[in-house]
């Protein structure tokens, strides 16, 4: 009896195996985010389920979740109650960028399938948040970002000194300094014109340019 189960539980094994290799994994990619107490700068690049704020807030354990409305230049947000649950909610798409409030250090992780298609963000003169695309892997720099955007500034958030820094451009070209940048990374941008970024001319995705 024993040399019949061996034999099958092998072939057993072998066909799941196969199984796994042939079909396509639902979760192909991710993007991770160390947090601090305090806040922190996240965005939801993949595909991951997440259609509200509350949710985000809810699997992160934050006691507040902000989105920049570059309509209005300010900061709208939901809290928490201490007791559970928030006091009002707004959509979050694919590639939205957010600013969240904890109580302790922990990460936040963006797991899911890969966007059928990369966020357009539609910016206005003035202030806008965006995150660097994951087909973008190439944005090395702010400055990198900045030029590509048309930005006058860019700035990102400095979760350890609950700042935001910044670089800004020179009237002539170039910039007054620089910081790193990945794919993923939410920054926030000023712009002297309205327009959509990316445009055209954006590198094919591939599961390798997620981190």
């Amino acid at each position: 009896m024993k040399k019949f189960i061996l034999p099958l539980m092998l072939l057993l094994l072998v066909g799941a195996l196969s199984a796994v290799e042939s079909d396509p994994s639902a979760v192909v990619g991710y993007v991770k985010y160390d947090l601090l107490a305090g806040y922190n700068t996240i965005a939801v690049p993949m595909e991951q389920g997440y259609a509200l704020a509350s949710q985000v807030g809810d699997a992160i354990g934050a006691t507040a979740v902000l989105h920049f409305n570059a309509s209005t230049q300010e900061w709208e947000g939901i809290s928490a109650f201490p007791w559970g649950g928030w006091d009002s909610d707004f959509a979050v798409p694919n590639g939205q960028a957010l600013w969240v409030s904890l109580d302790a250090a922990g990460s936040f992780y963006s797991i899911g399938d890969l966007p059928a298609t990369e966020p357009t963000y539609a910016l206005l003169a003035g202030y806008n948040m965006i995150m660097v695309p994951l087909n973008r892997s190439d944005l090395t720099g702010a400055a990198l970002v900045g030029d590509s955007v048309g930005a006058t500034a860019v700035l990102h958030f400095n979760a350890s000194t609950q700042e935001w820094e910044s670089i800004s451009a020179f009237p002539w070209g170039g910039w007054d300094s620089d910081f790193a940048t990945s794919i993923g990374n939410p920054l926030w941008v000023s712009t002297d014109n309205a327009g959509n970024w990316p445009s055209t001319g954006i590198p094919a995705m591939s599961s390798k340019d997620t981190k």
